[in-house]
C-alpha cells in the first residue's frame, strides 16, 4: 500500500527505528532522534540484505 503525505507527516518518533513500507522494498524510516529518511531495501547476489539511502524528508518527498 502506497504511503500518503499525511501518514508521513503524522508519523512520530519512538524508542526504536520505525519503518513504514511503501512497497517494492521502499521504506520510510523514523529514527529515535526524529529524522525521517527514505531507504530502499534489496538483496545482493549472495542474498545479503543491503539498504540504499535516498535522502531525508521533506527534501526528498513523495513525488506522486
Amino acid at each position: 500500500m502506497a504511503l500518503t503525505d499525511m501518514q508521513i507527516r503524522k508519523a512520530n518518533k519512538g524508542e526504536k527505528i520505525i519503518k513504514l513500507s511503501d512497497g517494492g522494498g521502499l521504506q520510510f524510516s523514523i529514527t529515535p532522534t526524529g529524522s525521517k529518511l527514505w531507504r530502499l531495501a534489496c538483496r545482493d547476489s549472495q542474498g545479503t540484505q543491503k539498504k540504499l539511502a535516498f535522502g531525508a524528508y521533506p527534501i526528498v518527498g513523495l513525488g506522486h
